[in-house]
């Protein structure tokens, strides 16, 4: 996949995790969608580096989207737990 896919395979990704994980970020839109983009690329690199699973050359497979959203997920859950709501 191209840089360009995987920018909207982050945002999609990215969109994916707040809806999973609902609530105020401290970043808010754009800093919601900067951590979708970042929790694609580790997501994919740890699933290639450690679960011995290599990254799609296809946009729509399930296990690079699992992935990606999985990155997502945690780097969204550090970083309520680093950042906290800051925006109260």
């Amino acid at each position: 996949m191209s840089i360009v896919s995987w920018i909207i395979l982050g945002l999609l990704a990215g969109a994916i995790a707040k809806f999973l994980l609902p609530g105020r970020d401290p970043g808010g839109f754009v800093g919601t969608t900067l951590i979708g983009i970042a929790g694609a690329f580790i997501g994919g690199w740890i699933s290639a580096r450690w679960l011995h699973h290599p990254v799609s050359k296809h946009f729509y497979d399930g296990a690079t989207w699992l992935a990606a959203i999985g990155g997502s997920l945690v780097l969204l859950v550090a970083y309520r737990l680093l950042f906290g709501n800051s925006r109260d």
